[in-house]
């Protein structure tokens, strides 16, 4: 099949339309008429907010819609090698997944298999896709592993899903996806949630091996910033339909359609700090005047800033077991030392293992420190007997970086927010504490309708909003956000970061803001924490820690950072 350019076009998708059955009554249109082609050896970006259409989409490639809830409305097609994939048996679907085209999916712990090692899955692929030979398997599952960069894979065969990184977890569904060589290679959201430096890898890693297998690409994302370190045609959903799509230059330096420019200018730029992040409601049809062009939040530290948390040389060991009778001590922080001022927000940034998420827990006591102190107001919360400490931790609260676990998923949203009122004793009674949580709705941007409901009817950003509002019961002084707006569209990250914002201005609130996204961390701190294997290996001022890093694990860091948002 060709296009009416020169290159020839792999696959097509035409007028695609899909339904989905949420009950006897109820039908949701997921993908409206979805039109777009891709070339032989070329790489076409999906990109848009969560519920845009975009897996839809790329199942509905692959014929793995559930058949119980899905369907592909007549008219629908998809087009490969000549052949309508709507129309062909399911026999010959089969046959085509894995040689023709593979996935590689968002969550690699969901999809390979925790009770085999990587190896037999791998060799499972090549014996039952090419009925390779079960003694040419595992050397051929070698070379697959050391192609996708897994280091040592001789030895590294035989561990299991949850022996491995994140990032490896994800090179190892890559081998599985290119182990038949397949012509068209689907990546759903390949990088949401790894560190910068791991996305940067697995970016690299993808593109090498599509220049290298002449493969054609489709690349799913909601973070326009990866688009332009791996596309050459850029397609914008929302709502199930295409609101634009052209080349990536077209996209990103003259985009038509305000989606697109929103998209675009609701991530926290690395060069400037506005005083409000644009969100989507923002562009209606154009930018309103003064949205893109508002002054400047002013960040640093004068140095006469009064101290509210002080850590000094603060320790976290773990004993793990290292065969059968041996253990071996892992030192997961050591010698951590900071200080936070009120009303300021200290950045505490590094790839996942750094210590990040440990550090905040001894600070809340929900890991007990194996030396080190922690003042607040002169008194160490770490050494503290817990009936004292209780008076102290309703000041110092925690917001975790997954809503849909941190919430009692048989608790009301008005039973969530009552709960920690009633344990510290704040409010004369129910009615008082009702009055307060509605309240607290109203404040994080939820309408007061939330309070009868479960956390399973919000979406993750409400629910994040959910968990700032139980922290705000107890009225803080110190909020520790571990990772809280990761892996949320650009959108809904841009309201959290104003309310976050908003919140700190009202309350002066102290942050430790925790995070691996580094262009969010320059946005929101006046003061940045570098960690790296538990140990802080430089901290300063935000702004000088960014133009003028020393450390050589900084430096690696921000090489790291999307070219698009350097700008």
């Amino acid at each position: 099949m060709t296009s009416s350019g020169e290159s020839t076009v792999l696959l097509a998708v035409r007028d695609l339309a899909i339904d989905f059955r949420i009950d006897r009554k109820t039908t949701l249109t997921a993908v409206r008429g979805v039109s777009f082609d891709i070339p032989c050896r070329g790489t076409v970006a999906l990109v848009g907010e969560s519920g845009s259409g975009k897996s839809a989409t790329a199942l509905a490639i692959l014929g793995l819609l559930p058949e119980e809830t899905a369907t592909v409305r007549p008219g629908s097609r998809i087009f490969y090698a000549d052949r309508n994939l709507l129309e062909i048996t399911p026999r010959e679907l089969r046959a085509l997944r894995g040689t023709g085209i593979s996935m590689v999916f968002q969550e690699p712990m969901s999809s390979l298999n925790p009770v085999f090692s990587v190896g037999f899955q791998l060799g499972e692929v090549l014996t039952k896709r090419l009925r390779v030979p079960a003694r040419r398997a595992r050397a051929r599952a070698i070379e697959l592993l050391r192609e996708v960069g897994i280091p040592q894979p001789e030895s590294r065969i035989g561990a299991y899903p949850y022996e491995l990184s994140g990032g490896q977890q994800q090179r190892v569904m890559i081998a599985m996806a290119i182990a038949c060589e397949p012509k068209l290679l689907i990546a759903d959201e390949p990088t949401t949630g790894l560190d910068t430096t791991v996305q940067k890898q697995i970016l690299e890693l993808i593109a090498g091996l599509q220049r290298r297998r002449q493969m054609s690409m489709l690349f799913i994302t909601h973070d326009l910033a990866l688009v332009a370190e791996i596309a050459d045609h850029v397609v914008v959903m929302r709502d199930g339909e295409i609101r634009e799509q052209g080349t990536v230059r077209q996209i990103f330096e003259t985009p038509r359609d305000p989606y697109t420019r929103a998209l675009l200018a609701c991530r926290p730029p690395l060069a400037r700090r506005p005083r409000r992040l644009p969100v989507i409601d923002d562009f209606p049809r154009r930018p309103p005047a003064g949205v893109l062009d508002v002054p400047e939040r002013s960040r640093g530290l004068l140095g006469n800033e009064e101290i509210v948390l002080e850590v000094r040389h603060l320790a976290k060991s773990f004993r793990l077991r290292d065969g059968l009778f041996r253990k071996r001590e892992f030192k997961a922080v050591k010698d951590a030392s900071f200080k936070l001022a009120r009303g300021k927000t200290l950045g505490l940034v590094g790839e996942s293992g750094s210590g990040k998420t440990t550090l905040g827990l001894l600070l809340v006591r929900l890991h007990k420190a194996s030396s080190g102190e922690a003042l607040f107001e002169g008194k160490d919360l770490l050494s503290m007997p817990p009936k004292t400490a209780m008076n102290y931790k309703r000041r110092i609260q925690i917001v975790f970086q997954n809503p849909y676990a941190s919430l009692n998923p048989r608790f009301t949203v008005g039973q969530i927010l009552i709960e920690p009122m009633k344990i510290h004793a704040i409010g004369a009674g129910d009615q008082e504490r009702r009055v307060l949580a509605c309240d607290l709705l109203e404040k994080v941007g939820l309408p007061q309708a939330s309070f009868g409901r479960y956390p399973h009817e919000f979406s993750g950003g409400q629910r994040q909003r959910i968990a700032i509002a139980r922290c705000l019961t107890m009225k803080p002084e110190v909020l520790i956000c571990d990772e809280s707006v990761s892996a949320l569209d650009v959108s809904v990250q841009a309201q959290l970061l104003n309310l976050l914002q908003d919140l700190q201005d009202e309350y002066r609130m102290s942050y430790i803001f925790i995070s691996h996204d580094l262009c969010v961390v320059r946005y929101m701190a006046d003061e940045v924490a570098v960690m790296c294997e538990g140990e802080i290996v430089e901290a300063g001022d935000s702004d000088e820690i960014y133009s003028n890093p020393r450390h050589p694990y900084t430096k690696t860091l921000l090489s790291s950072i999307p070219r698009a948002w350097r700008s």
